[in-house]
C-alpha cells in the first residue's frame, strides 16, 4: 500500500487516548496515542507511517458516473452499458453527462457526494480542472476512478482505466503508413496532421504516439506535410469538434493543394475522419488514406467500403467491465488492484489499468468485431 502523510495533531495532556480520522469518513488511516506521555514527535512519527485504508461498502451502494457528453457513440455506449451492467452488479446507478462543460461535470460530482456515493468513475471535460472538487470525494470517504482520461493536478483519484493512449496514436500513424504504401503508390507522400481536444489529456498523448512513428519518415521525405503544421498546438481540433476539423481541412487544401493532390491524413477519431473525407471530397480531391479511431457504425462502414482506411477499435464493453471488475474490489475491502502502470499526474503517481487498442481495416475488419453482432452486421 502507499503511505499518506496525515495531519499532525496537538496531544492532550490529560486524555488517555486519542484517535482521529478524516472527516466525512475520509479513507485516510488512523493512528492512536498510548499513553498521555506520548510526545507530539512519536505521535507525528506514527501518523506518517500510517497506511492508506480502503474500507469496502454495503450492498446496492451508489455508484456515480460522470461522463463528458454523449456526442459520439462511445460515451452513449458507456452511459447505456454503465447504467445496466451496473443495476445487473447489485449497484445503485447515477450516470451522468456534463455536456462539455466543466463547471457542470463539478456540479454533478458534487451532487453523487451529497447523495452518499461510494465511488465515482469520471469521464473528465478536462482532466486538469477538477482537482477541488475530487479533493472535496476524498474527504468525503469516496474513491474516484478516472474513465478513460487521466484526472490530472489532483491527489482526490484512486486510478484511471483506459485503453494505451500513446499506442493508440502508435496503431494509427502505421496504419496511415501502410495504407499510404497500399493506395498510393511511391513515395514521397503529401499528408496533413490532425490532432484531438486539448482539453482532453490523451489527445496529445495520441500525437505523441503519432509522431513516433511518422517524424523519421517526415525527415528522410517519405512523408512531406505541405502546409508545415506539425505542432500538436497547430493541429489539434477544440473540443473535438467536426465542423472545426472540417473548416480547417477546407483551409488547408484551398491554402496548399490547388496543384496538389493529398495523399493522406492523420485524423485522432472517426467523426473528424469523417469530415477530413468529406472536405476532401467536397474540394474535387481523391480520398486521400485516413486514419480514426472508436470503430463508430459509421466509420466502420465507411471502412468496409474503402471511403476510410483504418479505425482503432476500443470495446466501450471491455472498458466499463474492467471498471465494475474494480468497483467490486473496493466494495469487498481489497483496494485497488495490482497494476505495472503508473502515471505522473503532477500530484501523485495514479494507478493505470491499460486495455490493448486494436487497428481496424477493411482485411481485419470480420475477425476484430467476430464477437461484437451489430458491428459485424454493419459488414456486408
Amino acid at each position: 500500500m502507499k503511505k499518506r502523510t496525515l495531519l499532525s495533531m496537538a496531544m492532550v495532556a490529560t486524555m488517555a487516548l486519542a484517535t482521529f480520522t478524516g472527516c466525512g469518513g475520509s479513507r485516510e488511516g488512523a493512528a492512536t496515542t498510548d499513553t498521555a506521555a506520548e510526545t507530539t514527535e512519536e505521535a507525528e512519527t506514527t501518523e506518517a507511517s500510517a497506511e492508506e485504508s480502503f474500507p469496502g461498502f454495503e450492498d446496492g451502494a451508489t455508484i456515480g458516473v460522470s461522463l463528458p457528453w454523449l456526442g459520439t457513440q462511445n460515451w452513449k455506449e458507456a452511459e447505456e452499458m454503465f447504467t445496466a451492467q451496473l443495476e445487473e452488479a447489485g449497484y445503485k446507478p447515477i450516470v451522468q453527462a456534463a455536456d462539455q462543460k466543466v463547471t457542470q461535470q463539478q456540479q454533478q460530482i458534487e451532487s453523487m457526494i451529497e447523495n452518499g456515493a461510494k465511488v465515482i468513475v469520471v469521464g473528465p471535460v478536462d482532466g486538469s480542472q477538477l482537482g477541488a472538487v475530487l479533493e472535496q470525494a476524498k474527504e468525503a470517504g469516496v474513491y474516484v476512478i478516472g474513465y478513460d482520461r487521466l484526472l490530472e493536478n489532483t491527489s482526490g483519484v484512486d486510478g484511471v482505466v483506459q485503453f494505451g493512449s500513446v499506442k493508440t496514436g502508435e496503431l494509427q500513424a502505421q496504419a496511415l503508413l501502410q495504407g499510404l504504401e497500399e493506395k498510393k503508390g511511391e513515395a514521397p507522400y503529401n499528408i496533413e496532421l490532425f490532432g484531438g481536444g486539448p482539453a482532453d489529456p490523451n489527445a496529445p498523448n495520441f500525437f505523441t504516439g503519432a509522431m513516433s512513428v511518422l517524424q523519421p519518415k517526415i525527415d528522410d521525405g517519405t512523408l512531406v506535410v505541405v502546409s508545415g503544421q506539425t505542432d500538436f498546438t497547430q493541429c489539434a481540433t477544440v473540443d473535438w469538434d467536426n465542423a472545426k476539423a472540417q473548416s480547417r481541412m477546407d483551409s488547408l487544401l484551398a491554402g496548399n493543394y490547388s496543384d496538389k493532390e493529398i495523399d493522406g491524413v492523420l485524423s485522432p477519431n472517426d467523426g473528424i475522419a469523417r469530415a477530413i473525407i468529406t472536405s476532401c471530397e467536397n474540394a474535387g480531391q481523391e480520398i486521400p488514406v485516413v486514419s480514426g479511431l472508436d470503430a463508430e457504425n459509421e466509420s466502420v462502414e465507411w471502412v468496409w467500403s474503402g471511403r476510410q482506411y483504418s479505425t482503432v477499435a476500443k470495446p466501450t464493453n471491455d472498458l466499463v467491465a474492467k471498471t465494475i471488475e474494480i468497483i467490486d474490489s473496493l466494495k469487498a475491502g481489497n483496494g485497488m488492484p495490482a497494476t505495472d502502470v503508473e502515471v505522473d499526474n503532477g500530484v501523485k503517481n495514479v494507478r493505470v489499468y491499460e486495455l490493448p487498442p486494436v487497428v481496424v481495416t477493411k482485411d481485419n475488419a470480420k475477425e476484430v468485431f467476430a464477437n461484437d453482432p451489430s458491428r459485424l452486421e454493419l459488414l456486408k
